[in-house]
């Protein structure tokens, strides 16, 4: 057979492949229909575009991997917001426990950590994957998940689609393969890290066929701030974080969001976890008005008054900046950010600056490019869809993971859904196989 892991392209076709279920994309959610059909003795072959699988998954967890949240499961499904019906139809498949249990069958134990989130006790995702794979190559009963990579999809041959059987086009390093299969699920991610395969490529395949697709825009993302920031700012404070302090947002809609934690300024903005956990409400307000402004609370543990006492308090011939740092303990990044946003005049007026401390304006003007999000809002809609994740407009055919209309804040909720809709996906197929 001709080397596929060839970099040179070629017009040549490679032999045709027929198989039960073809599933395109090799992330959390294809391999976990993919266990679903293999542990029901089915055979199913994994596409792959990368010369290897779980890519991002891997980079999720070169920090420590959050498999999931230990949270009660009302307050888990609130976490998917406007989707929260149909993502916790499918958790109900498979929730949290039921992901814990799955990955101690692997051999990979788990603790939750002090924030709730759930870790394997390694932190690694690499030997979790591993071990999968062995799992998946070799089952217990029946044929073993078979693995195709550097298979890039295309979409149908000869513009076929809205049959179970329609063949596949894919192009690959030694030419094009045409694969027929009796079922398909496509779990090709969204538009986040298209370096590592998720680039939203099939978006404007299935919009040709008439699947109703919301637009991919960035969730979990950075935004830059309106005018940017001044070069002194920018140039002395970019890659430093704010740490202990709370954010604010109410958006356009009256919809309310306030949490403690850290985020970091970039050269053009902010980013990072409690940046991410209010994007969604920041890039919709964007969207909608073209800014959006959340307040900062750098001192969080302080009462209002409090501050604006420590604030009056004489400070003798002790420049600004030093009383700040002697009453409150405000320096660096926090007391720079009070100067770049209140300007000279302000901040010499002990009430704007007391207010400011507690609640200073910081108003952004764009989302960072999709690119560099975490992960990605829009998708292919559910009301497209069965609820066993099948598209009404191409029978046979089923879509899961993070290309699904979905989205949700870091924490284990994003990998959580591709599981479960993969589980849902893979059992949606099995079944289609065996009506």
């Amino acid at each position: 057979m001709t080397d596929l892991n060839s970099s040179a392209p070629s017009d040549a076709a490679l032999p045709s492949l027929t198989v039960d279920v073809a599933i395109i994309g090799g992330g959390p959610a294809g391999l976990m229909a993919a266990q679903v059909l293999a542990d029901a003795g089915v055979a199913a072959h994994v596409f792959d575009a990368m010369p290897s699988v779980g890519r991002k998954f891997l980079l999720a967890g070169k920090g420590g991997l959050n498999l999931t949240h230990s949270e009660g499961s009302d307050t888990f499904a609130g976490r998917y917001g406007a989707r929260r019906s149909a993502i916790e139809a499918l958790l109900a498949g498979l929730d949290a426990p039921a992901l814990r249990a799955w990955a101690a069958s692997l051999g990979v134990e788990t603790f939750v950590g002090s924030s709730g989130r759930v870790f394997p006790a390694d932190m690694k995702a690499a030997p979790l994957l591993r071990a999968w794979l062995h799992r998946l190559r070799h089952p217990a009963t029946g044929p073993g998940v078979q693995f195709h990579m550097r298979h890039r999809w295309t979409g149908w041959a000869d513009g076929a689609a809205g049959e179970a059987n329609a063949p596949l086009r894919f192009e690959t390093p030694a030419g094009h393969r045409v694969v027929h299969a009796r079922a398909v699920v496509l779990a090709l991610g969204g538009g986040s890290w298209a370096r590592l395969g998720s680039n939203g490529a099939w978006v404007p395949l299935l919009a040709a066929k008439g699947v109703a697709v919301a637009p991919l825009i960035p969730a979990n993302c950075g935004f830059d701030v309106q005018g940017g920031w001044t070069p002194f700012f920018s140039t002395k404070f970019a890659g430093q974080p704010f740490k202990s302090v709370a954010i604010s947002v109410v958006n356009a809609q009256g919809v309310a969001f306030q949490r403690k934690g850290e985020f970091v300024a970039t050269a053009t903005g902010v980013e990072g976890s409690l940046i991410y956990a209010a994007s969604a409400l920041l890039r919709d307000d964007i969207l909608r008005t073209g800014s959006a402004t959340f307040h900062l609370d750098l001192l969080p543990d302080m009462p209002a008054e409090k501050v604006l006492a420590e604030v009056l308090h004489p400070r003798g011939t002790r420049s600004l900046s030093s009383h700040l740092k002697s009453r409150l303990h405000l320096e660096g990044i926090k007391a720079a950010m009070l100067y770049e946003r209140l300007g000279k005049d302000a901040v010499n007026d002990p009430a704007q600056l007391a207010a400011a401390i507690k609640a200073v304006p910081v108003t952004l003007q764009a989302a960072r490019p999709i690119d560099e999000a975490i992960s990605t809002a829009g998708g292919v809609l559910f009301e497209v869809m069965t609820p066993q994740l099948m598209l009404e407009q191409l029978p046979g055919v089923f879509c899961a993971g993070e290309m699904l209309d979905w989205e949700a804040p870091t924490g284990g909720y994003l990998l959580q859904a591709c599981f479960a809709s993969g589980k849902a996906a893979g059992q949606g197929a099995l079944s289609f196989l065996r009506s």
